[in-house]
């Protein structure tokens, strides 16, 4: 034990290549020996999460990009919109020097849902925008710092998780970003970290005369998440106050264990992230640890872009469907879209600029640029799979469109439209006209013929024109729903009433309209009394 704690204390003091007049300091908690049991592979250490041929070919390959020079992505960042505050204007020059080898980067993300949402999705594309640019990044998820709840930005103390629920926010959270980064620059170019692997072993007495003694009160209390809290009523807890320490020794210990040089975060972060530098500075005595924070993601009238009437906008396909992302997206207004598009892209300024030129044009097409918008941030986050099935699932909800309806589409829509759910025998055979009127598409018979001879009834996107047409076996799609639509707005989807369980609440049946039509279902055995 003592032969590997003064091999770790040696490592320690090379890898922070310490000025000589700096003196060497041993922190008991800082440089225990790693644990020994088993561990994912993204929290292995870096000496054992690439073999030496990878490793070897790596740094061979960094070699010849620092020969070349790398792009600026600091500069990047600031033309794009992306860049908010720098601890050290130093860092331009760090991250494009070819003298210098490539960054390492992280970006803190805390597990307070299951999922990542849309606000979230900007330190992902600052960490992809670092990796475009020849850097390594790490995301970090706080299985510890989650229990204790970021105070920033917030009027209110942070609601207490269970241990399974952040638990399970914690295996989402990394399943998300390894989804993300790993489709766009493959598995080996990222680590995913649980900053909990090194805080279940610190111990309280420790980290105070160890790490608390060279944080100052003052500085602490001045920063605007704490003074604004401390001027509210609510008050902040001591639970809170200490935050900023846990994620500045955070940085501490990426700093000194993997190497990392640069902490990213939104503008709320600023306090924290300065309180990882001043950590690194006056605990290791070393410089080159670097801040950066981008802005929050806002609309023009200062609201919160990522949040609809329903919730947040989630980057899980098992909360919110690629649809749904989709169409949140192709939602945005003119005066917001080219910001967002620099913003939440990659698209190169140029093509940027050529697309706003163009919504200037007599020409232009409306929604083009939000429809690009969509497109390009629905591939970044659920892929060509994702982006294929929202593409499908928006032409569905044409009527008329060509697009062939399968289950899958038209549940990626259903939580959009009313719907009801009917017994198989009860809709087959049955006549469309009376069906859209007991399930409260139409109000009456009459209105249903009306409609029909004008062109506006359709059956699964496709025009009825006949008053005769009944349900059959081929209209009901994949033997479990179908599509209804009346004009080109309102629509009701009828599924067969032995869906299971878990898909009818996924899709919110029976919208509150609707349900006091649906209450005529019944009497569809029965048919229509009206001429």
């Amino acid at each position: 034990m003592a032969a590997n704690s003064f091999v770790r204390s040696v490592l320690v003091s090379c890898n922070q290549r310490l000025p000589q007049s700096s003196s060497l300091y041993h922190f008991p908690i800082l440089l225990r020996p790693r644990p020994t049991h088993r561990r994912h592979p993204y929290l292995w250490p870096l000496s054992l999460r690439y073999s030496s041929t990878q490793f070897v070919q790596e740094s061979a390959q960094g070699d010849a990009e620092g020969e070349r020079g790398r792009l600026n992505v600091v500069n990047i960042l600031e033309e794009r919109g992306l860049l908010e505050s720098l601890t050290s204007d130093s860092l331009r020059s760090a991250c494009s020097d070819p003298g210098l080898p490539a960054l390492r980067v992280y970006c803190g993300f805390d597990p307070t849902a299951e999922s990542l949402h849309l606000g979230n999705l900007l330190g992902i594309i600052v960490l992809s925008w670092f990796l475009r640019c020849g850097h390594k990044v790490v995301a970090l998820v706080g299985g510890a710092t989650g229990r204790v709840g970021d105070p920033s930005g917030k009027s209110l103390e942070r609601p207490e998780l269970d241990l399974l629920a952040l638990d399970r926010n914690v295996s989402g959270i990394s399943t998300t970003i390894s989804r993300i980064l790993g489709r766009n620059h493959g598995a080996k170019c990222f680590s995913i970290l649980n900053n909990y692997d090194w805080w279940k072993d610190v111990k309280l007495l420790d980290f105070l005369k160890d790490v608390g003694k060279f944080a100052r009160m003052g500085v602490m209390m001045s920063k605007e998440s704490v003074r604004k809290r401390l001027e509210s009523e609510q008050g902040m807890s001591y639970t809170e106050f200490t935050y900023q320490l846990l994620q500045g020794y955070d940085f501490l210990h990426l700093f000194r264990e993997e190497e990392v040089s640069v902490q990213i975060g939104g503008s709320d972060q600023w306090g924290n992230i300065t309180a990882g530098t001043d950590l690194i500075r006056r605990i290791l005595q070393a410089e080159g640890a670097y801040g950066l924070t981008f802005p929050l993601l806002l609309k023009s009238d200062g609201t919160k872009f990522g949040k609809s009437e329903d919730g947040a906008i989630w980057l899980s396909p098992s909360l919110l469907s690629p649809y749904q992302f989709y169409q949140y997206l192709f939602s945005v207004p003119d005066s917001d879209v080219v910001r967002f598009l620099k913003i939440l892209t990659f698209l190169s300024m140029e093509e940027i600029a050529q697309i706003e030129r163009d919504m200037q044009g007599p020409g232009y097409v409306p929604n083009t640029a939000q429809r690009r918008l969509a497109e390009e941030v629905t591939l970044f986050v659920h892929g060509e799979e994702g982006l294929d099935e929202a593409r499908k699932a928006t032409e569905a909800l044409r009527p008329g469109a060509e697009t062939k309806l399968d289950w899958k589409i038209i549940e990626a829509i259903a939580e959009d439209v009313p719907s009801c759910s009917l017994p198989y025998d009860n809709v087959m055979n049955i006549s469309l006209l009376d069906l859209s009127v007991s399930i409260g598409l139409l109000e009456s018979k009459s209105a249903a013929r009306r409609l029909l001879k004008q062109g506006g009834l359709y059956l699964n996107n496709s025009r009825v024109d006949s008053e005769a047409k009944k349900i059959e076996v081929d209209d009901i799609v994949d033997g479990k729903v179908i599509l209804l639509s009346a004009g080109k707005k309102n629509k009701m989807i009828v599924m067969e009433e032995t869906l299971t369980k878990r898909a009818r609440n996924k899709q919110n049946l029976l919208m509150a309209k609707p349900q006091a039509k649906a209450s005529n279902a019944e009497r569809l055995a029965e048919p229509s009394a009206e001429p």
